[in-house]
């Protein structure tokens, strides 16, 4: 009775209209084919059916849409609303301001351009800390490096005989570096760094006795372990940056002097040796800072070209003179050397990062500094040189969580003033 009452509408219509071809035939003077009850009757019947088959297919529809529902979640997506459910069930709570955004088909939304990471491979890293957010990266690098010098001292009759002495001198120097860098924040383009550095270092000369008719070789061994010199620095992204877009970032870092002075540490002898021939005339303790006040402003480069970032920078290192500076000799003495100032530093770098899948990625680059030459008093020393320092660096990156990384860099002196061998391990760790 439910049925047929909800479809009343249309059996009186379909009643009405029987009603009325049968008055028209009758008017015309045509008995009637079929009776209006039987086919009222056998219309009702038609409507019936059809409305079992849409109720069915109501049911099938629900069902479909059920397993969808289902499919979406356990997809981790979020499902749409069910079309009509307003009417056949209670009210659902509204939908974030999100979800009410127009998008027009076929059209992804807009997303934020995001930086790929890549191996850090220079003391500078390109991407910048986010604003709130601050990186503890502790670090461990390990260095070595040997140099062979001979130096002639006698005159030459012919150029293949020598008359004099030579001495041989072999070092070997192995530095192991470990570090803590915190870096912070303050806004989304800026972000300040601090480095608390930890050295230990080990120095082993291979030589002959200098000025001496000795033919046999003594070996000199010496090491220094104290805090390094900690460094300050920030750095400040310039522009927008994103696809086909550089970004460039500008850095400045100030190193202070609180590792061990090299002019505080004893040296075996007075100015090579005079008045005692015996003497090595190197330090008895290694030094683990570089005894100078220097800043250090520098410009970064990313540019982004999927599926490779390339990167570079430039930098220029100056040192603080210091004056009145003496060194410390054997029995406590001090030997006045006077005001002294390192040659500054110009420092190029370029390289490559690609990445390999959604958690590790490969670089590899080249860094170039040239040394200036060191003063005394005003004047360039005698044997000081412009000195030119190259690496050929390999990094590999890996992350392990979204907040945690390990990265490896390898790198290799192409130069005989770098060090042979330099790795590098770092694991920073947001917060």
């Amino acid at each position: 009775m439910n049925r047929y009452r909800s479809n009343w509408p249309l059996t009186l219509v379909a009643s009405s209209a029987l009603v009325i071809a049968a008055e028209q035939s009758q008017a015309q003077g045509a008995p009637p084919a079929i009776d209006p009850d039987a086919r009222i009757e056998r219309l009702q019947q038609q409507l019936s059916e059809q409305a079992r088959q849409i109720e069915t297919l109501k049911q099938a529809v629900a069902e479909q849409d059920a397993r969808q529902r289902d499919m979406q979640r356990t997809m981790g997506q979020q499902p749409p609303p069910i079309a009509g459910a307003a009417a056949t069930a209670e009210p659902a709570s509204s939908p974030p301001d999100d979800a009410q955004r127009p998008v027009r088909v076929g059209t992804a939304p807009m997303q934020e351009f995001q930086l790929p990471a890549v191996a850090p491979l220079f003391d500078q890293p390109g991407i910048l800390t986010p604003r709130g957010k601050y990186v503890l990266e502790p670090s461990v690098q390990y260095s070595y490096s040997s140099s062979n010098r001979v130096a002639l001292v006698g005159y030459t009759i012919i150029p293949a005989l020598l008359i004099g002495l030579v001495d041989v001198r072999e070092v070997k120097r192995s530095t192991f570096t470990g570090a803590l860098t915190t870096r912070y924040g303050l806004t989304n383009r800026l972000e300040l760094e601090a480095r608390l550095p930890y050295v230990y270092r080990s120095d082993s000369t291979i030589s002959r006795e200098f000025l001496t008719g000795s033919a046999s070789e003594r070996v000199f061994s010496t090491s220094g372990r104290a805090l390094g010199d900690i460094e300050l620095g920030a750095r400040y992204q310039f522009n927008e940056g994103g696809v086909n877009k550089p970004y460039l970032i500008g850095s400045l870092r100030f190193k202070t002097r609180t590792g061990k002075d090299p002019f505080d540490v004893v040296t075996d002898c007075v100015t090579r040796c005079v008045g005692n021939t015996t003497g090595t005339g190197l330090p008895l303790d290694l030094p683990t800072g570089s005894g100078f006040y220097s800043l250090q402003p520098g410009l970064t480069w990313l540019f982004p070209s999927d599926p490779a970032v390339f990167f570079g920078g430039v930098s220029y290192t100056y040192n603080f003179k210091r004056t009145g500076v003496s060194r410390l000799v054997l029995n406590g003495e001090r030997e006045f050397i006077g005001d002294v100032e390192p040659g500054g530093i110009f420092g190029v770098n370029f390289g490559m990062g690609l990445a390999l899948n959604d958690r590790s990625s490969f670089s590899m680059g080249v860094d170039l500094n040239s040394v200036g030459r060191t003063r005394q008093n005003g004047v360039p020393l005698a044997s000081s040189v412009r000195t030119q320092l190259a690496s050929l660096l390999l990094g590999y990156s890996y992350r392990y969580s979204d907040k945690t990384a390990f990265s490896v860099t390898v790198g290799a002196g192409l130069t005989r003033d770098t060090p042979d061998l330099t790795i590098n391990l770092r694991i920073p760790m947001s917060f």
